[in-house]
């Protein structure tokens, strides 16, 4: 059975992906702040408790992991507030969990993990402008670490992707605007948000179904909102 490390809360996106894994007979292993809202039970899912922004213990965590076959790198915060309202310790956390914990853990396990594979969840906000300024720079940054990481560690066979979505159904709508989402919505062509299954799809797709010539690629999901 192969084993699949998620990392991120365990609703929307996080929930979804670790739905599908366990349909699919994947061992899962959730890493989460906190598992209070977590409704499933299954003798193939283990959870684990820890914050991510904890950077100097992470290496702990995965000595109790030690080897897997996919990485989920998911986890992510945003704090959608102005720049000039940001404090150092705001900055330091949304660092160290949207990115620096990401490569961590990628540094850890691909020492482990031959024909590993990973895909990192980024976001639209890389490509478009976004209100929360240092969101928006760490999403840029998971791009070109997917790629860098990529480029790096084919010689050991192991493939690193990522996942480029549009705004979608989660508790991060719930932080927007009523106007702001009407907006977003005008933009695509199905006038809705994503659903969290249609992101756990593809990342399934690059995780388990994608021949390996697919590496160091962005998959964008916007329905149209976004060319490039």
């Amino acid at each position: 059975m192969k084993k699949v490390l998620i990392t991120g809360w365990n609703k929307g996106i996080g929930l979804a992906t670790t739905k599908l894994f366990l349909e699919k007979w994947f061992e899962v292993i959730i890493l989460a702040r906190d598992f209070s809202d977590l409704k499933i039970e299954n003798n193939n899912l283990e959870k684990i408790e820890f914050d991510l922004k904890n950077i100097e213990k992470i290496s702990e965590i995965c000595e109790k992991i030690w080897k897997i076959d996919i990485l989920i790198n998911n986890a992510w915060i945003m704090h959608w507030i102005n720049y000039f309202d940001y404090n150092e310790e705001l900055q330091k956390n949304i660092l160290n969990i949207n990115l620096v914990a990401q490569i961590e853990l990628i540094k850890w396990f691909e020492k482990l993990n031959n024909n590993l594979r990973i895909v990192n969840n980024a976001s639209i906000a890389w490509e478009i402008w976004h209100p929360d300024i240092w969101y928006w720079i760490t999403k840029a940054w998971v791009i070109n670490m997917t790629k860098s990481f990529a480029k790096i560690l084919w010689p050991k066979w192991i493939v690193v992707n990522c996942v480029s979505a549009w705004p979608v159904e989660t508790d991060m709508l719930l932080t927007i605007p009523e106007a702001r989402k009407s907006e977003i919505k005008k933009s695509v062509m199905t006038w809705r948000f994503a659903k969290p299954e249609e992101i756990a799809k593809t990342f399934y797709f690059l995780w388990v179904d994608a021949p390996e010539y697919i590496n160091w690629i962005c998959i964008d999901i916007n329905n149209w909102a976004f060319m490039r």
